[in-house]
């Protein structure tokens, strides 16, 4: 299994337009990813509305699993996603 632990970057954190963008590139790298929060709850990242259930603001730091072929390619790209401010693209 292959882990990250990322800063979300977004000025918002994930909510609304961020996540959208986030859970539509996890949906897309071809393995499932789970994208853990600070405080321990674990969801699909490619879920929106789980994403959203799990409140994470700027600054906070969340932890990217994913196994199979392809995981660390997929956690590379989503991990450069999460660090960028994607309420600014």
């Amino acid at each position: 299994m292959s882990e990250r632990t990322v800063t979300v970057a977004s000025s918002v954190g994930l909510h609304a337009r961020p996540a959208s963008l986030f859970a539509q590139a996890a949906a897309q790298v071809g393995v499932t990813v789970t994208l853990t929060s600070a405080s321990g709850k674990s969801v699909n990242a490619a879920s929106i509305l789980g994403i959203l259930s799990l409140g994470i603001g700027h600054g906070e730091h969340v932890t990217l699993s994913a196994e199979g072929e392809g995981a660390d390619a997929a956690l590379d790209e989503l991990e450069a996603l999460l660090s960028t401010d994607l309420d600014k693209e």
